[in-house]
């Protein structure tokens, strides 16, 4: 198959990452991909909380939100802090919550 330009399909060639880094990414999309995850992140954007307060404000049993709330700490979306026997989630980083308010005003639009 000949190319119909080759120069954009080299510029192209020479913008992709690692497949690592895909898969990596990929992960991170996939925790956009849950309606709990999502309301769980937007509650953390707002303030720290146990597993027992998100239990309370999404109205779900605390096993759930901690299945959940496992997934994000995994893929480092959250970090946690122990006073005592509470731990308390909140958001690692500014990043996600970019992406988030980036979904959400596009879908907005």
């Amino acid at each position: 198959m000949k190319l119909i330009d080759e120069k954009a399909v080299e510029e192209c060639r020479n913008a992709m990452i690692s497949e690592k880094d895909y898969d990596d990414m990929s992960i991170i999309f996939d925790m956009f991909g849950d309606s709990t995850r999502l309301k769980i992140m937007n509650a953390l954007f707002t303030h720290e909380l146990c597993v027992g307060d998100l239990a309370a404000l999404l109205e779900m049993s605390t096993s759930a939100v901690s299945h959940q709330l496992a997934s994000l700490k995994k893929t480092k979306l959250v970090t946690t802090r122990k006073i005592g026997k509470h731990v308390y989630y909140s958001m690692a980083d500014e990043h996600i919550y970019n992406i988030y308010k980036m979904a959400y005003e596009h879908i907005k639009e």
